[in-house]
C-alpha cells in the first residue's frame, strides 16, 4: 500500500512539474501560436499589420515597418485630424529609452560613473532614509530598474493650463501618480536584488542630468541627443514653442480627450514622430553611407553596452541599460526597444534588431494595447519567440492553464488513491 501511494504521489509530482515546464515553454515559444503571416516577406507582413490596425483602431495611428533600416510599409490614419510621419505623438514610457542615451552620453564624457551612488551628484534632493543602503542606488541600476525603488510609477499628468509639480516635489511624492500608486520614490528592497519597474527612477535620472549638465532636461536632450540624430521635431515639452502638428489624444471609445502635461519628462513626456523615431532606430546600427553606430551621440561600444542584460524575470533576460530586451534575435543578441502606455489610451512601441536593421514603430491613441500587440506580432514573426511584453499581457491565461492542469492532476491523483483504497478493502 505504501509503495503504491508513493508511486502515485511521485507520478503526480512529475506530471505537475512537466505540465508547468510545458506551459512556461509554450508561453516563451508560442507552440500553438500562428504568426501574423506565414511568409517571410516584409511587405506581406506590412499589409497584414495595416489590416490589423484598421480592424482595431479607434483613434489615430502612425505605423512604419523597417527592413534593413528602410521603410517597406507605412500607414497613417485618424478618426479626426490627419496624422503623418511628422505628427508628434506623446509616447509615454518610450521616453525612457531615449532618456537613457542622454544619461549614457554623460557617462561617456566622464561626468557620471555608472556604479557610483547617485547621491554623490545630487544637491537639490536626496532619497529618503530606508532600512536598505541608499548608496546601492546607482546610475546602472536606475537605468535597468534594479535600484530597489518600489514606487512603481506610473504618472497620470496634469491638465493643460494648471501648474505642474516641481521636479523635487514629484520625487518626494508625485501628485499625479497613476491610480494605485502612492507616488513616493524610495528604496523599498535591497538595491541590485531584483527587477522592479520604476518610473520614479527615471525622474531621478532627469534630476541627475540637470544637476550634472547645468541645463534644463529638455534643453540638454535637444542639444545632446536630438540635434546630432536629426530628430528636429522631438521635444519633451510642447508648451515652449509653436511646433504644430501634434496628435489629438483619443480614449478607448475613440472620443477626443485631454493631452496631459508632465513633471516627469524623462519617464513619460517625450513627443516624437515616426520620422524622428526612425532616425533614432537608425542610430542603433551602421548607416548605408558609413555612419557609425550611435549617430554621433554615443560610441558604438556604448550602444552595445545598453543591450547587455542587466535584469531578468521568470528566467528571461528582459532589460539592458534603458533598452528592453524583447526576445533573442537568433544571432547572439536581442530585439531591443521600448514600449509606452498611459491613460486614457496611449500606446506606443519601437523595436529593432540591431543586427539587421529590421524594425517597427507604432504610435497610437484610442486603443490601450494595439501598438504593443502589433509589435509583439512582429517579434514573433521575426524570431519565433513570444516577447516578454506579450507574455506579461497573457500572464492570466498562463496562470489559468497552469492551475487547470494542476487541478486535473490533483483530481487524478485523488481518484487513483480512492481506487487503491477500494481495491485494498475488497481484498482485505
Amino acid at each position: 500500500m505504501l509503495k503504491r501511494l508513493t508511486t502515485i504521489f511521485a507520478g503526480a509530482v512529475i506530471l505537475a512539474g512537466g505540465w508547468g515546464y510545458a506551459v512556461l515553454m509554450n508561453a516563451e515559444n508560442g507552440w500553438f501560436r500562428e504568426p501574423l503571416v506565414e511568409t517571410t516577406d516584409a511587405k506581406a507582413f506590412g499589409e497584414a499589420a495595416i489590416t490589423m490596425i484598421e480592424r482595431c483602431r479607434r483613434g489615430n495611428v502612425a505605423f512604419v515597418l523597417l527592413e534593413d533600416g528602410k521603410p517597406v510599409a507605412q500607414h497613417y490614419a485618424s478618426v479626426g485630424e490627419h496624422v503623418n510621419s511628422e505628427t508628434l505623438f506623446q509616447v509615454a514610457s518610450l521616453s525612457k529609452w531615449v532618456t537613457s542615451w542622454g544619461v549614457m552620453s554623460l557617462v561617456e564624457e566622464g561626468k557620471l560613473d555608472l556604479d557610483a551612488p547617485v547621491s554623490r551628484y545630487l544637491t537639490r534632493w536626496q532619497l529618503p532614509e530606508s532600512e536598505f543602503d541608499n548608496d546601492g542606488v546607482t546610475v546602472r541600476r536606475l537605468l535597468s530598474h534594479t535600484a530597489g525603488l518600489t514606487d512603481g510609477l506610473g504618472y497620470a499628468g496634469f491638465v493643460p493650463g494648471t501648474p505642474v509639480q516641481s521636479l523635487t516635489g514629484s520625487l518626494t511624492k508625485a501628485a499625479d501618480a497613476s491610480p494605485g500608486k502612492d507616488g513616493v520614490v524610495r528604496v523599498g528592497v535591497e538595491p541590485g536584488s531584483e527587477w522592479r519597474y520604476s518610473g520614479g527612477g527615471y525622474t531621478l535620472l532627469q534630476l541627475l542630468i540637470e544637476e550634472v549638465s547645468g541645463q534644463s532636461f529638455n534643453d540638454f536632450m535637444k542639444v545632446r541627443v536630438f540635434a546630432p540624430l536629426g530628430m528636429e521635431r522631438s521635444t519633451f515639452i510642447i508648451d515652449d514653442a509653436d511646433i504644430g502638428n501634434i496628435a489629438t489624444v483619443y480614449d478607448a471609445e475613440g472620443k477626443e480627450t485631454t493631452l496631459y502635461r508632465f513633471t516627469a519628462l524623462a519617464a513619460a513626456s517625450l513627443y516624437t514622430s515616426t520620422g524622428d523615431m526612425a532616425k533614432f532606430l537608425a542610430a542603433q546600427r551602421p548607416g548605408p553611407m558609413g555612419e557609425t553606430v550611435g549617430g554621433g551621440v554615443l560610441k558604438p561600444e556604448t550602444v552595445a553596452a545598453t543591450y547587455a542584460p542587466h535584469a531578468s524575470s521568470l528566467g528571461l533576460e528582459i532589460w539592458g541599460l534603458g533598452a528592453m530586451l524583447y526576445a533573442p534575435n537568433g544571432n547572439g543578441g536581442f530585439i531591443v526597444g521600448h514600449d509606452g502606455s498611459n491613460e486614457p489610451a496611449i500606446n506606443t512601441a519601437a523595436r529593432i534588431d540591431p543586427m539587421t536593421g529590421d524594425g517597427i514603430i507604432v504610435l497610437e491613441t484610442g486603443n490601450t494595447m494595439l501598438a504593443s500587440r502589433l509589435a509583439g506580432e512582429w517579434v514573433f514573426w521575426k524570431t519565433g519567440k513570444v516577447d516578454f511584453i506579450d507574455q506579461t499581457m497573457d500572464a492570466e491565461n498562463m496562470i489559468l492553464a497552469l492551475g487547470g492542469g494542476w487541478l486535473v492532476i490533483l483530481v487524478g491523483m485523488i481518484w487513483c488513491i480512492i481506487r487503491l483504497c477500494k481495491t485494498r478493502k475488497r481484498h482485505s
